[in-house]
């Protein structure tokens, strides 16, 4: 009966012992921390590796030093040119500080959404559209440095915000659409006129060369004829100067006799009746 006793008494020494060590035996991994309560009393913060406590007397909150991804969800903003869009994004941040991570804020993880959200809507209601779409590096270093301004006290360092979606209402959208094809038919127009202005500069420059020497303006007019032939459905035609006309007229009439001469005038006056006729 004694030997039956002392085998209990024992046995509950050990599970006692054993429920102390595991109340009292903390093993904190390379990313994180303990913040160490003694009655109620904040301590320095241990860890990595084993931490010893005292049961019944001391509490430890494990906080985590990795980086934390943050999603903030699509916010209505209406932008400085009321322009209506949502507007998603993510930011990411650490605790620098754990003491004050536990004892500033209760969650600050859920803090930290909230002042993401409200600083979202605040800084991108100051930017035009425009400007949301086309220097999103300029506004996210803002967002950056407002949120880790405030975040500061907590021990919370935010290290990267970025704006993730832009949605824009369907009707802005076409009417971006007509702006950005009409940019672009203004540049073709730019770009032909440019080309234009150049050729005419280089034509005005080749007539300066060819000018003083009347034979490369026959060789310039061969080639053009021979580019012409090359393709044999067209067709040419060759103007002739009136001044090489009138001199075989004027033979004609003077050598011709009277009738052809005749003809010769009335074909000559469109037609009708010789003068003084």
């Amino acid at each position: 009966m004694v030997v039956t006793v002392i085998v209990i008494v024992l046995a509950a020494i050990v599970i006692t012992g054993l429920a102390l060590t595991g109340a009292s035996v903390r093993v904190l991994r390379e990313y994180e921390r303990g913040v160490i309560f003694r009655l109620g009393r904040v301590l320095e913060q241990k860890g990595p590796g084993l931490v010893l406590l005292i049961p019944a007397l001391d509490r430890m909150v494990r906080v985590s030093l990795r980086t934390i991804t943050l999603r903030i969800p699509p916010q209505e903003v209406i932008t400085r040119d009321n322009v209506p869009v949502r507007v998603a994004a993510v930011a990411y941040f650490r605790v620098i500080d754990p003491t004050r991570s536990v004892i500033e804020i209760e969650d600050f993880e859920a803090a930290t959404l909230q002042i993401s959200q409200t600083t979202l809507r605040s800084v991108l209601g100051k930017a035009e559209l425009d400007e949301l779409l086309s220097e999103r590096e300029h506004l996210n270093e803002a967002l950056q440095k407002i949120i880790d301004e405030q975040t500061e006290p907590w021990g919370i360092k935010v290290t990267i915000v970025e704006i993730k979606d832009v949605e824009i209402p369907e009707r802005m959208q076409h009417a971006m659409a007509r702006q950005a094809e009409a940019e672009r038919n203004r540049r073709a127009k730019v770009i032909n006129a440019e080309g234009e202005f150049q050729a005419s500069a280089r034509l005005a420059e080749a007539a300066d060369v060819i000018r003083p020497n009347p034979v490369t303006i026959q060789l310039r007019y061969l080639q053009a004829l021979q580019d012409i032939s090359s393709n044999q459905a067209s067709t040419i035609v060759f103007p002739v100067p009136i001044d090489l006309i009138t001199p075989m007229i004027d033979k004609a009439r003077g050598t011709a006799p009277a009738a052809d001469q005749l003809q010769l005038e009335t074909a000559a006056n469109g037609g009708g009746l010789p003068e003084g006729g």
